[in-house]
């Protein structure tokens, strides 16, 4: 039987990396399907695929840099604030970014004894550890959704 590490970090694959059993996708098949130009194409007045692709990554970076520094270091504030994405390579960059900060993401995870998920995470006000895991995967979710929908728009 896998353990709940295991399972926590299976899920966060599947929305990731890999997966298709919730929402028939992840975020590696939606954002390495489209060019730098779509991916920074406005639609109305919703955020761009690179928008939310760095919103994510910023909350995957800043949470291993908490796993590895045991202090959170981000703000919410900050989420949005994607540098230019002003050529194929600039986009390149930040999708591998992703996807890098993604597996270690799910591999740090994986790793944990389980124990340690059900203690605070970094301060008590936080919650604990697991409720954070399961934060970032519904977190995902939701802008996965908004990904989807935005890349069919642009096609």
């Amino acid at each position: 039987m896998p353990s709940r590490s295991q399972i926590m970090s299976n899920r966060l694959k599947e929305v990731l990396l890999d997966g298709t059993w919730i929402a028939n996708t992840n975020y590696k098949t939606q954002i390495t399907s489209v060019n730098w130009q779509q991916a920074t194409q406005k639609v109305g007045d919703l955020n761009t695929i690179a928008d939310l692709t760095y919103h994510i990554n910023y909350y995957l970076s800043g949470l291993l840099s908490a796993f590895e520094k045991g202090k959170l270091e981000i703000s919410d504030k900050y989420s949005f604030d994607l540098p230019p994405i002003s050529s194929q390579a600039d986009w390149d960059k930040l999708v591998s970014n992703f996807l890098n900060n993604a597996q270690q993401f799910a591999d740090w995870v994986e790793q944990m004894n389980d124990s340690v998920l059900d203690q605070p995470f970094i301060d008590e006000r936080y919650g604990t550890l697991l409720r954070n895991i399961e934060g970032v995967i519904e977190h995902s979710y939701y802008h996965l959704g908004q990904i989807s929908l935005i890349n069919k728009m642009i096609k």
